[in-house]
């Protein structure tokens, strides 16, 4: 014969229906669902598939809130505070960053990641700043590298502009090749 569960007299039956009912979270409402079917004599098994929870979840529900009150049953990740930020530069840092890569570098080439790494250090007083945050950091500003692309330098610009011309010239004939086909 099954065991039946007992709960703490905290709540009656239908405190923990309008509970259940009433709950905006989902993950509490599943919870005060399970202890209300509880608290209508079902057995755990038959309530934890009733609610779709696992059995040993179920159980663990059954003992906090015994243990707890209705303090077990609250969805505690809505009170988790974020994470500690791990960003180098403040708002206004980063401000400043974005109108510092508008101009050239102090040795006049172009913006790279351990440029700007160095001048988040200059910035924020820390020792070394590595390569990598630079770049990021140059990504986050949605920063390119505004160089054209290397030219090769056995190449013919006259060779090239004539290779486009003909190129053009094909293009067109194949074009109207396959309009004639459809």
């Amino acid at each position: 014969m099954v065991k039946k569960v007992h709960l703490q007299p905290y709540m009656t039956s239908s405190q923990l229906k309008s509970h259940y009912l009433c709950s905006c979270d989902r993950v509490e409402s599943r919870r005060w669902h399970l202890l209300w079917l509880v608290s209508k004599n079902w057995t755990i098994q038959q309530a934890s598939q009733a609610v779709g929870l696992n059995y040993d979840y179920a159980k663990d529900i059954i003992k906090a809130y015994n243990q707890l009150g209705e303090k077990a049953i609250v969805n505690r990740r809505r009170q988790r505070t974020d994470p500690p930020s791990h960003a180098l530069l403040n708002r206004e840092q980063l401000e400043e960053l974005r109108s510092s890569l508008k101009e050239s570098p102090e040795d006049q080439g172009i913006w790279t990641g351990p440029k700007v790494a160095d001048w988040i250090a200059k910035k924020t007083g820390r020792e070394k700043v590595w390569p990598q945050r630079g770049w990021d950091y140059l990504r986050k500003c949605r920063y390119s590298p505004q160089k054209p692309r290397p030219r090769h330098v056995k190449g013919d610009p006259v060779a090239q502009q004539e290779f486009k011309k003909n190129c053009e010239k094909g293009l067109e004939n194949c074009n109207k090749n396959s309009l004639m086909r459809s």
